[in-house]
């Protein structure tokens, strides 16, 4: 079969001949487009999300000097994340006597291009960062911002680093909310605990992430809960709704079904995170090796063989693989197959 392409109204199909079989590439023009449009609203997230994309898409198809430089362009001067140098991180609220931080209040370091999220999540998030920076015109039109959102799903799928993206390109800190820093032993003492937060998150403008946050907004007619945490859940309700600050609450929960029915309309949005698919586990495993200089692991086969873990999982196989190539200066196809039974043996 002889070369060639042929240009239709999705994109540009391309058909090449290599030994005796045709090979078909097809490029979809819906990237492209997405790039054009992206540029003329300046929509920075949607713009690198559509270039990601085709970087991907050229790395599948072994383009790997295209990929590195499209990747090196849009890594020049072009990082959404706003945070830098400057950011200032206002101290954390204190417990009872100032004994512990309510709060870990730290930079962003992962950004969400760094993350493989559906394309409703995305989406969602895209759209949450674009509203943020016209909350005034919402407020004055009526319309209430949405800065109050639930992420839930099982564990390990990319709930709190999707926060710490939201959190790098808005350029805001990140706060983390320790359910054990929070619940208190002291009698009342937990409420007054969760005053302080809310009251830290009127003051500071960040992203505030309440984690396992089944913990505290169990529902509040479960009979092995006391008094004392369903007073804890009645005092959440209050304060979330009360809440009008200028920061975005995210609380996360690999649990929902334990959370009390009266949160769930509280929250202006809802996420639900899902373990990844194959297509999913070989883009995680492509963005996750690409500084490597040698892989040792096939994309398709591997990402076959982690079909049905968490993004977690995924993660630990390219950091375990990485240890060895710096420890052991090299790694053979039957210490990739022992890394990968026990990435599968583990609990997750």
């Amino acid at each position: 079969m002889r070369s060639g392409c042929v240009d239709s109204g999705r994109g540009r199909s391309c058909v090449r001949a290599k030994g005796g079989r045709a090979m078909i590439f097809i490029m979809a023009g819906r990237q492209l487009k997405d790039v054009v449009r992206a540029f003329h609203t300046r929509d920075e997230l949607s713009f690198r999300r559509a270039m990601n994309e085709i970087i991907e898409e050229e790395e599948a198809r072994h383009h790997f000097a295209i990929a590195r430089d499209l990747r090196a362009l849009l890594a020049v001067n072009g990082s959404t994340r706003k945070q830098d140098a400057t950011l200032s991180l206002p101290p954390a609220p204190k417990s009872r006597d100032n004994e512990w931080d309510l709060i870990d209040v730290r930079i962003p370091e992962l950004d969400l291009d760094d993350l493989v999220l559906t394309p409703e999540i995305s989406d969602k998030l895209g759209e949450i960062t674009t509203e943020v920076g016209r909350w005034e015109e919402l407020v004055s039109a009526g319309i209430p911002k949405r800065q109050k959102l639930l992420f839930t799903g099982p564990a390990g799928t990319g709930k709190t680093s999707a926060a710490e993206g939201l959190a790098a390109t808005l350029g805001w800190p990140l706060g983390l909310v320790s359910v054990d820093s929070v619940v208190s032993s002291y009698l009342g003492e937990t409420a007054t605990n969760l005053r302080r937060v809310f009251e830290f998150a009127r003051d500071h403008r960040m992203v505030l992430v309440f984690d396992e946050f089944d913990a505290l907004g169990r529902m509040r007619d479960d009979s092995s809960e006391h008094g004392e945490m369903k007073r804890v859940v009645s005092a959440f309700l209050q304060f979330l709704d009360q809440y009008k600050g200028p920061s975005v609450l995210i609380a996360i929960t690999n649990y929902p079904g334990l959370l009390d029915f009266a949160l769930w309309r509280r929250f202006d949005e809802v996420a639900e995170f899902t373990l990844p698919s194959v297509h999913s586990i070989r883009r995680l495993l492509r963005l996750r090796s690409r500084s490597m200089s040698v892989k040792p692991f096939q994309i398709d086969p591997t990402a076959s063989a982690l079909k049905g873990l968490p993004h977690a999982a995924v993660e630990r196989f390219v950091v375990d693989v990485r240890r060895e190539l710096i420890l052991r200066g090299g790694v053979d196809g039957a210490r990739v197959g022992e890394i990968l039974l026990g990435i599968r043996r583990r609990p997750w």
